[in-house]
C-alpha cells in the first residue's frame, strides 16, 4: 500500500524523486570535495612547523636560513623546500614538484610515507634523479629508470631551456590515508645550480620539534631571529600552514554548507508541500480504512513510511550518481585534491540525511492522518 499510494501520481513522483536525486548528488560531490580538500590539515602533525617569509607564502627565504634554524635549540629535524611549479610536456599537465634536500626531506616525512632503502640510497646519491610518489607513477605510467623532462612555468635553466631531465630513481608510497603521494621531489643542489635566477633561495622550511610543548617557545625564537631583516618570517604549525594554503582558494566549507544547504531546505518545501496534498486527496480513503479497523498508530506509520521510501528511492541513486561524478573528475583534479572519493562517512550521513527528510517531510502530514476523525474524514470532498 505504501508503494501503491506514493506513485498513484507517477509524474509527480518521479519529479520529486529527481529533484531529490540531485540534491544528494550535489551534497555527496561537494562534501567529499571539501573533505578531500582539507586532508592535509587532518595529516598534518603536531609537533611539525612551517617557517615562512613574512609578508607571503610567495615570497622566499635565503638558504642561509638553513643552517640558522637548525641550530635553534628544540629544532630535531629540518628540510627546506622549494616550489617548482612543473608541468610534463604541456602546461596542462600540472605536476606538484619540490625541491629538496633529499635525506632531511625523507627524515622529516617518515611518519607519512614508505621509503624502501634503495629508493633512500638512489635518491641521496644521483645528482638528477627524482622520487615519485605512488599515485604521480600510476597517473602517467612512469616507472623506476625512466628519464622524465619536468618543465617549469617560473624557472628556466642558465642556458634558457626551460625543461629538466630527471631519472626516476624510486616511488615511495603512504603510511596514512591521508598522505598524498601524487608529488615528485628532485634534488635542491642541483635545481638550485642550473636555475637562471632565485640562486640560494626557498619558498619555505618545514621542521620538527623534540616536543609539541616546544612549538611555540622554537616559532618565537626563530621569528625573533630574523625580526628587522630584509626576510622576516613568520612560523605556524604544519595544520595552520595547511588552512593557510588552502583559503588562498576561497572558504571551501562555507560554500559547501551554502550550495548544500540551499538545495536541502528548497527540497524540503517542495517534498513537504507534496506530501501534505498527497494525504489531503486521500482523505476519505484514510477514513475507510479507520472504518475497517486501521488504528491510527498505523496510519501514522503508512504515511512516513511513503515519505521515507520517496526519500530513500531518490537518495541512494543520487549518492550513485555522486560517486559516478567524483570518478570522473578524479583524475583532472588530482593535483588539488588526490584523496577525493566518496567517502564511507559522508555516504552514512547522507543515509542518515535521507531518513531525517522522509521524517520532517511526512511527520505533520501523518500527525494529520492519525488524528482524523472518521465523520470528517468521510464528509469530506
Amino acid at each position: 500500500m505504501i508503494r501503491k499510494n506514493l506513485f498513484r501520481r507517477r509524474l509527480r513522483a518521479i519529479l520529486m524523486i529527481v529533484s531529490i536525486l540531485i540534491a544528494f548528488a550535489i551534497y555527496g560531490v561537494l562534501a567529499s570535495f571539501e573533505r578531500a580538500f582539507n586532508a592535509g590539515q587532518e595529516r598534518a602533525t603536531p609537533d611539525r612547523l612551517v617557517v615562512l617569509n613574512k609578508i607571503n607564502m610567495s615570497q622566499p627565504l635565503p638558504i642561509s636560513y638553513y643552517s640558522r634554524v637548525g641550530a635553534v635549540d628544540g629544532v630535531a629535524q629540518l628540510s627546506p623546500i622549494s616550489w617548482l611549479g612543473g608541468y610534463y610536456r604541456e602546461p596542462k599537465n600540472f605536476i606538484s614538484a619540490f625541491a629538496v634536500y633529499p635525506e632531511d626531506w625523507m627524515r622529516l616525512r617518515d611518519s607519512d610515507f614508505v621509503f624502501s632503502q634503495d629508493a633512500r640510497t638512489a635518491f641521496a646519491r644521483e645528482r638528477t634523479g627524482a622520487l615519485v610518489g605512488a599515485r604521480m607513477m600510476e597517473k602517467w605510467g612512469w616507472k623506476v629508470g625512466d628519464r622524465i623532462p619536468i618543465s617549469s612555468s617560473i624557472y628556466a635553466q642558465k642556458s634558457g631551456a626551460r625543461a629538466w631531465d630527471f631519472t626516476i630513481v624510486g616511488s615511495f608510497t603512504s603510511r596514512i590515508p591521508q598522505a598524498d603521494t601524487n608529488i615528485m621531489l628532485v634534488g635542491y643542489d642541483y635545481f638550485n645550480e642550473t636555475r637562471s635566477f632565485g640562486k640560494d633561495l626557498i619558498n619555505w622550511l618545514m621542521l620538527r620539534t623534540t616536543s609539541a610543548a616546544m612549538n611555540e617557545r622554537v616559532g618565537n625564537a626563530i621569528d625573533g631571529m630574523f625580526a628587522n631583516s630584509p626576510y622576516e618570517t613568520t612560523t605556524d604549525s604544519e595544520k595552520a600552514f595547511q588552512k593557510s594554503f588552502a583559503a588562498q582558494l576561497g572558504n571551501v566549507a562555507l560554500i559547501v554548507e551554502l550550495v548544500v544547504g540551499a538545495a536541502f531546505v528548497t527540497i524540503l518545501m517542495i517534498v513537504g508541500n507534496t506530501m501534505v496534498m498527497s494525504v489531503r486527496e486521500r482523505t476519505r480513503e484514510i477514513g475507510v480504512l479507520k472504518t475497517l479497523g486501521f488504528p491510527g498508530g498505523r496510519i501514522l506509520r503508512m504515511v512516513l513510511g511513503e515519505s521515507i521510501l520517496l526519500a530513500l528511492i531518490g537518495g541512494l541513486p543520487g549518492l550513485g550518481v555522486a560517486m559516478l561524478l567524483i570518478t570522473q573528475v578524479r583524475g583532472s583534479l588530482m593535483n588539488f585534491v588526490p584523496t577525493l572519493t566518496l567517502y564511507p562517512d559522508i555516504a552514512v550521513g547522507a543515509i542518515g540525511l535521507m531518513l531525517l527528510l522522509g521524517i520532517i517531510t511526512g511527520l505533520l502530514p501523518a500527525l494529520g492522518a492519525m488524528r482524523l476523525r472518521i465523520v470528517t474524514a468521510l464528509g469530506r470532498n
